[in-house]
C-alpha cells in the first residue's frame, strides 16, 4: 500500500502543476467496457481516490459490453458536463464517433488501457507486446516443445492483436523449427471468459486433448480455458498464462493451474488516468505530459501521444510482491494451498 500511497502523493503533486482551484471545478467522466470484470472494480477505486485527492469530481457509465450502448454513455457524460474523459472502449473503431464529438467540442480523452486510434486522444496503457513476451516467455520456460493453443483477446480490441504480437516474438522461431504446433488460435468475443472455454472446449476435442500449452491473453480468457482443461483432467498439467493479477487467477498461480499472471498495477494506471486527464483538462498540450512518447504502431498507423508503464510477471516463485504490495491479501492467494508447496503462503 505504500507503493499506491506514494504514486497519489505524486499525483496530488503534479495537480498543483494544474491549480487546486481549478482541479475543484473540473469533472471526469469515465466510460467503462464492461465493469462486471473484477480486474475494472481496482482501476475505478483508484481514479476515484485520485480525483478526491485533487478535489475534482467523477461521473461515469457502464457501457455493459455493448459497444453502441458505449456510443451513447460518452454522448451522456459529455451532456453531464464533463471537462476530461477517460475511456476503456470496448470496441476501438466503433467509438470514433464518440471521441470526435467530444475533441470537437475541446474535450480532452485518454484511451484508457485499450488503444483508441485518434491523433487528439492521449494513449495510456501498460507495454501490451511487453506482457505478451512475458507471457509466453512463462509458459515456454515450462513447456518449450508440443501443441500450443492461442486464446486471445476481442477481436474488436488492438490490444488483443499487440499481445499475440510479443506472444510470436518469443514463440515464433521455434514454431518455425517445428518444435512448437500452433494446433488452435482463436479472438474471444468480449474478452469473455465463458466464450475463452468455449474455444478451449472446441480445440480438446478437436485434438483428441492432445494439447500441450495455453497462451492466453489474459485471467479473465485464463480461466475459460482453466475450466475446459478442468473438465478433462488436465488442469495443473497444462501451463497456462495470463495478465491483470486478477484475485482468483494468483489464487490459481499458487494452486499451480495458471503458471503466470502478468501484473499490471491498476492502482498505477488509474492515478497516472487522472494525473494526465486534468493536465489536459487545465490546459497542457498532449506532447507536454510529463513523459509522454509517441507512438503509431496502431493498425491505422496513426502518431499518437503515449505513457507506457511496465508490466511484472508473477508466478509461484514471486507471489509475495502483490501481497506485499498489498494488491492483494495472503488469505485469497493461499485458498486451499497445500502446506509447504509455495513459498508466499508458508
Amino acid at each position: 500500500m505504500k507503493k499506491f500511497a506514494a504514486v497519489l502523493l505524486g499525483t496530488t503533486v503534479l495537480f498543483a502543476g494544474v491549480g487546486a482551484a481549478v482541479a475543484q471545478e473540473l469533472t471526469v467522466g469515465v466510460s467503462w467496457s464492461n465493469f462486471q470484470e473484477e480486474r475494472w472494480k481496482t482501476d475505478e477505486a483508484a481514479i476515484v481516490a485520485a480525483l478526491e485527492a485533487a478535489g475534482a469530481r467523477y461521473i461515469s457509465a457502464d457501457a455493459q459490453s455493448s459497444a453502441a450502448k458505449q456510443l451513447t454513455d460518452v454522448e451522456s457524460l459529455i451532456a453531464q458536463g464533463a471537462d476530461a474523459l477517460i475511456v476503456l472502449a470496448q470496441d476501438s473503431d466503433a467509438i470514433g464517433p464518440a471521441i470526435a464529438a467530444a475533441v470537437a467540442e475541446g474535450i480532452p480523452v485518454v484511451g484508457y488501457d485499450r488503444l483508441i486510434e485518434n491523433a487528439e486522444a492521449f494513449y495510456l496503457t501498460f507495454d501490451n507486446k511487453g506482457v505478451g513476451r512475458l507471457q509466453a516467455e512463462a509458459v515456454y520456460a515450462v513447456q518449450p516443445t508440443g501443441n500450443y493453443v492461442f486464446i486471445k483477446g476481442s477481436g474488436a480490441d488492438p490490444n488483443a492483436d499487440f499481445l499475440h504480437e510479443g506472444q510470436l516474438e518469443v514463440l515464433q522461431a521455434a514454431i518455425d523449427a517445428g518444435d512448437i504446433v500452433n494446433v488452435g488460435e482463436a479472438y474471444t468475443d468480449g474478452w469473455l471468459p465463458e466464450n475463452a472455454q468455449r474455444n478451449m472446449e472446441q480445440f480438446l476435442t478437436a485434438n483428441d486433448n492432445n494439447v500441450d500449452a495455453v497462451v492466453a491473453s489474459n485471467d479473465g480468457t485464463a480461466g475459460g480455458a482453466i475450466a475446459a482443461l478442468a473438465a478433462q483432467g488436465l488442469a495443473g498439467s497444462v501451463p497456462v498464462s495470463g495478465q491483470d493479477g486478477d484475485h482468483a487467477a494468483l489464487n490459481r498461480v499458487a494452486l499451480g493451474t495458471q503458471t503466470v499472471s502478468v501484473w499490471k498495477d491498476a492502482r498505477e494506471l488509474g492515478a497516472k488516468a487522472v494525473e494526465i486527464a486534468l493536465d489536459l483538462a487545465g490546459g497542457t498540450a498532449l506532447d507536454a505530459i510529463p513523459g509522454a512518447v509517441k507512438f503509431d504502431g496502431g493498425p491505422n498507423g496513426v502518431s499518437m501521444n503515449s505513457f507506457f508503464l511496465s508490466p511484472v510477471p508473477i508466478t509461484r516463485d514471486n507471489l509475495d510482491i502483490v501481497i506485499d504490495a498489498g494488491w492483494v491479501s495472503k488469505d485469497v492467494v493461499c485458498q486451499g494451498v497445500a502446506a509447504g508447496t509455495v513459498a508466499a503462503c508458508d
